[in-house]
């Protein structure tokens, strides 16, 4: 029986692979993490059992403890609990479904204990890939995508060489404002960022697909994943969310993954790779949907894919000015701080602000998140 921990298992990605958990009955869940949530913690601690389980917030945890002292589970806090939750002795495998560069170090140490990563924290690879990748060779754990576009291009490559790989074609539904000029973006409300026309995501991964920065860290994420260079990952608009994402080899060829937008299925092919299980839910119709479509991404209108590539292709500690700055950004929008094209205006001034250190370290990176957290909050 395979034995896993969730960090993050409050958010959409957790509850999800808990249901695919439930639904397969063969995988025990041995620690989950959680921001402040714990009501349904509470009552996925009574349904899943796990010997450890954690809160960021130290009051939560505190009444958490109090909540459920009649079973046999540690009530962890903070980084602390966190990375505790992440190096569980018994599990084989970490479910890193966090939001954030606070994913980074609790991945560090589940890697260095051996365990095999289902990533869905893509900060960790956008500002730390330059560490996780050769820390995964040496270590010899798997890194298993969770994301839908980095699953399928992980699902077209089985069989093939990696060093084939002419260019990777990585999809984007192009959100809910697709074809909208940033003057018609000018009244964008939160209610209006949040209502995605194909997946049901957490509030900050729905309001980074709605900016495009979400596809700019996908990018980034993938150029890491797959050893590419930035300018081999084409992003191509294909609204109905149907072909995941594609690979074109050397030859010509190009393989797709597709399926109906369900993250359940990524999620369930992350934690039993390399086999295949049953999974419920819809199938595609291809007498309904009659064609797929395709448009180029507007970099223009949506400038947050562009300071992607530009981050991306720079290096260093600009990715993490990118990814910080976004962060925070987002979290002003959705208290209703500022204005929706504010978000990409927020990026590029801190990354037009900040001097690139190379191949930084833990430490550095976290200084230059702090420091884009700063000019931020020091101009906006």
């Amino acid at each position: 029986m395979k034995k896993i921990a969730i960090l993050g298992s409050t958010g959409s990605i957790g509850t999800q692979t808990l249901e695919v958990v439930e639904a397969q009955k063969d995988i025990e869940v041995t620690a989950l993490a959680a921001g402040s949530n714990i009501a349904l913690l509470e009552v996925q601690i009574r349904k899943f059992r796990p010997k450890t389980a954690c809160v960021w917030d130290e009051q939560k945890a505190k009444e958490l403890k109090s909540s459920v002292r009649d079973l046999p589970v540690r009530i962890l806090s903070g980084m602390e609990g966190l990375m505790e939750a992440a190096i569980e002795p018994s599990s084989d495998m970490v479910v890193t479904a966090v939001v954030g560069m606070i994913g980074i170090r609790p991945t560090i140490a589940a890697m260095e204990a051996g365990k095999d990563i289902a990533l869905a924290n893509k900060e960790t690879l956008v500002t730390a890939g330059h560490i996780i990748m050769p820390l995964a060779k040496e270590r010899g754990v798997k890194i298993l995508p969770v994301d839908s576009e980095h699953s399928a291009i992980f699902q077209c490559l089985n069989g093939e060489h990696k060093n084939t790989i002419h260019k990777i074609l990585l999809t984007a539904s192009g959100g809910p404002f697709r074809g909208r000029t940033r003057k018609e973006m000018e009244s964008v409300q939160v209610e209006d960022a949040l209502n995605h026309p194909n997946w049901s995501m957490g509030r900050k991964i729905t309001i980074d697909s709605s900016t495009m920065v979400n596809k700019g860290l996908e990018v980034m994420e993938a150029k890491w994943l797959f050893g590419v260079e930035m300018d081999q990952v084409q992003v191509v608009i294909q609204p109905k969310s149907i072909i995941h994402s594609m690979v074109e080899f050397e030859d010509g060829a190009v393989m797709a993954q597709l399926g109906t937008p369900d993250m359940k299925l990524p999620i369930q092919y992350a934690l039993y790779y390399p086999e295949r299980r049953p999974l419920s839910g819809d199938r595609l119709d291809f007498w309904i949907m009659g064609q797929i479509a395709f448009e180029k991404p507007d970099m223009v209108n949506f400038p947050g894919l562009g300071l992607a590539y530009e981050a991306g292709r720079t290096g260093g500690t600009l990715p993490t000015v990118f990814n910080a700055a976004n962060e925070r950004a987002v979290s002003k929008f959705l208290n209703r701080e500022i204005p929706y094209l504010a978000i990409t205006d927020m990026i590029e001034g801190a990354m037009n602000g900040h001097t690139v250190k190379d191949s930084p370290t833990v430490e550095e990176i976290l200084e230059a998140e702090a420091a884009a957290y700063e000019y931020i909050e020091s101009r906006w």
